[in-house]
């Protein structure tokens, strides 16, 4: 990909970001046309990635060969890429773990507060979903 592709897709995806919501802030603020920002936004965004995708993958036959003879390489990148999801997706479900956990101990706390411990253990409980998430990715990265 040329250095001048490049420039023109970051400026296009800047534009696609800031031209609908320029939009939706110039005129009256009424949900109907936040919700047409939001469309907008959504398909210029999505449509510029793909053309992005196309034009990263449309190299010439050198390269192509030269990424056959690293297959490590491979493995390389689908380890990160499987460490990369383990933490983002144990540290979104320890989100909504805690999120449940600390709004009904709020709401059990606020009726008798001698459960404050007990509530508390609960969400600690939930935010270690995260950490074992966290030490599995470390434990991924390890053998790379």
């Amino acid at each position: 990909m040329t250095v001048m592709t490049q420039i023109v897709l970051a400026i296009a995806l800047v534009l696609s970001i800031i031209l609908p919501f320029g939009y939706y802030l110039i005129g009256e603020k009424n949900r109907g046309r936040y919700k047409t920002a939001i469309g907008v936004n959504a398909f210029f965004f999505f449509g510029i990635m793909l053309v992005a995708i196309g034009v990263m993958f449309a190299g010439t036959s050198s390269v192509q060969a030269s990424a056959g003879a690293a297959n490590s390489g491979l493995a390389t990148g689908m380890g990160y890429l499987a460490a990369a999801l383990v933490t983002g997706l144990s540290c979104i479900g320890g989100g909504i773990a805690v999120a449940s956990a600390a709004s009904a101990a709020l709401g059990a706390i606020s009726e008798d507060q001698s459960i404050l411990g007990k509530s508390l253990i609960f969400v600690g409980l939930a935010e270690g979903v995260a950490l074992y998430g966290l030490i599995i990715s470390f434990m991924i990265l390890g053998q790379l």
